[in-house]
């Protein structure tokens, strides 16, 4: 059935009462709460590599950097926009500027400054899933209406996601400040590692980085982790986890009821947490392919971009 505008929920954000009950009958997740500082050594080992690729790809002919960006550097940027998510929820360190500081280096390889925004927005999200004007996850009604149900129009929203999420962020300007301090170190820095590359290296060095960036998050299976977090896909079961091979190689980001629920465990410990509450994740619907779920989403007139739980409430209900 073809979708025509956004589910509605007459209840708060989905998870906060939830993480009170599992921990209620399971307070052995508390030893899951931490930090992992070894992220911190994933960070480096991806931009050094990251880097060292645009180097050396800096002299092939494009198909053959085309194809490397694909099938190497979007799996690269997409582990390092995972130890960004880590790092907005203070997951390496103790002490919140070195998470600060680790999430400018992994921004490094992606291009745009986004590590300091995203923070500040993907906070929001948590607090207030689904709602348009403070989740900058939720897709927009401009957005869904224009984008459809075409094969076409979804892979081009998919294509270019990291540009569409971006026209969202103006809507919460009431409640997030765009620009600020940090923001404008970000961009700095990543102006100087921009410059660098080229400079040094090329304009083939910066394209490299830059079609990794946007095929990490867009038309390319990783791009279906967006449809797999919090599209409708299982009926009205707003949050759904990834239980696939790439977890393997992005840090277990498809655990994502599991990281909703108990967004201070790092990375390392969420399949544990998931083994010790199994009757609350294994009887979830979830998903085990990227690649059936992208094909699902292009070619299925039945999922668009109106497969989402919108709400209005901010706060608890019972």
């Amino acid at each position: 059935m073809t979708k025509k505008s956004f589910s509605w929920s007459d209840e708060c954000e989905p998870h906060k009462l939830r993480t009170k009950e599992i921990i209620q009958k399971h307070p052995g997740i508390r030893n899951f709460i931490g930090r992992n500082r070894f992220t911190f050594i994933i960070i480096l080992f991806c931009v050094g590599l990251q880097t060292m690729l645009a180097f050396w790809l800096k002299d092939v002919a494009w198909y053959w950097m085309l194809l490397a960006a694909y099938c190497v550097g979007a799996f690269i940027d997409h582990t390092l926009f995972v130890c960004v998510h880590e790092c907005s929820h203070n997951l390496i360190f103790k002490n919140r500027a070195l998470n600060t500081v680790a999430s400018l280096i992994a921004n490094l390889p992606l291009v745009f400054a986004s590590s300091i925004s995203f923070k500040k927005y993907h906070l929001k999200h948590h607090a207030f899933q689904g709602i348009v004007n403070l989740d900058a996850d939720m897709p927009g009604e401009w957005e869904a209406k224009l984008v459809g149900n075409s094969t076409i129009g979804k892979g081009l929203w998919l294509l270019f996601y990291p540009v569409v999420q971006a026209t969202r962020l103006a809507r919460m300007s009431k409640e997030i400040k765009a620009i600020d301090g940090l923001t404008i170190v970000n961009w700095l820095v990543q102006i100087v590692y921009v410059a660098a590359v080229i400079y040094f290296w090329g304009w083939m060095a910066i394209l490299y980085q830059l079609l990794s960036f946007f095929f990490s998050v867009g038309l390319h299976p990783l791009g279906a982790r967006w449809v797999q977090e919090h599209f409708l896909t299982h009926g009205e079961q707003e949050t759904k986890s990834y239980y696939g091979p790439l977890n393997v190689v992005n840090l277990n980001v498809g655990f994502h009821n599991e990281h909703h629920d108990f967004p201070s465990v790092p990375w390392n410990h969420l399949p544990k947490l998931h083994q010790e509450a199994p009757e609350y994740y294994e009887t979830l619907g979830s998903h085990k392919s990227y690649t059936v779920l992208l094909l699902k989403f292009l070619f299925d007139p039945g999922l668009s971009v109106y497969s989402r739980m919108a709400r209005d409430k901010r706060g608890k209900t019972k």
